[in-house]
Formats: C-alpha cells, sequence, structure tokens
C-alpha cells in the first residue's frame, strides 16, 4: 500500500461511525462531532452488541453502562472509574443533559461493567463541542 493509500486508509478509521472493540461499539449520537451548543445539552449515546442497563445489575459479559468524560482518561483503567469529571450513566440511561462552561470541549464516552470498571480493549468515542456563550 502506497503512502497516499495507507494516509487515507488511517483516516478512514478515525471516521468510522462507532468506536469498535471487538464486536462491541459505543457513538455519540448526539450532539454531533464540532457542533455549536448552549449549555445546558443533551449528551445521547448508541451501544451495537451491547445491552445498556443499571450498574446495579452486577457484572455479566457484554452488558453495562455508559460514563462521559470530559478530559483525559484516567492514568488506571483497570480499576472502577472515580467522579472527577465523570458522569456516570449507572441507572442504564443513554442519554444525559449536561452543563459544561463556554469554549471548546472534547466529551468521551467509555463503556463500562457494572463495577464501573472500563472493558478492555476499550469501548469508547469521543466529539469535540464548542459551548456558545
Amino acid at each position: 500500500m502506497g503512502r497516499f493509500n495507507l494516509k487515507i486508509f488511517f483516516i478512514f478509521l478515525m471516521w468510522t461511525p462507532f468506536a469498535n472493540a471487538g464486536d462491541y461499539q459505543v457513538k455519540i449520537i448526539a450532539p454531533l462531532n464540532n457542533s455549536n451548543v448552549t449549555s445546558p445539552f443533551e449528551v445521547c449515546l448508541e451501544a451495537k452488541n451491547l445491552i445498556v442497563e443499571p450498574a446495579k445489575n452486577g457484572i455479566s459479559k457484554g452488558k453495562g453502562h455508559h460514563h462521559l468524560l470530559f478530559s483525559s482518561l484516567p492514568n488506571d483503567l483497570t480499576k472502577p472509574l472515580g467522579k472527577n469529571n465523570i458522569v456516570h450513566m449507572g441507572d442504564g440511561s443513554s442519554c444525559r443533559s449536561i452543563e459544561l462552561s463556554p469554549g471548546i470541549h472534547s466529551i468521551r464516552a467509555l463503556f463500562a461493567d457494572g463495577d464501573h470498571v472500563p472493558y478492555k480493549p476499550y469501548i469508547t468515542d469521543v466529539i469535540f463541542v464548542t459551548v456558545l456563550h
């Protein structure tokens, strides 16, 4: 594969609609990447080949719940996700209203099991939004 074709291939991988971790996939479906939004706004997620359920249901393969992160990933993803800059959607929901200050923000979806420990490989998606004044 030539350098040009390889570059196109990597661009294609970066823009695939779902972050792929084997057969499991998660995608932020609202707002759209690079959207302008006003706070508060709703973030909605979609999962493929996963069952989204409340955290209280425990740990079962292919089941879990969403988390939203607004900064870098925690250093140790083998442990339960903490509470700093993380929205836990442990109620099994797929949409959440959030408030962010004006400016450009990244929003990362991270799927985890009933104990809030992310799957490995990570099931994740990220978008950027500009929150208007």
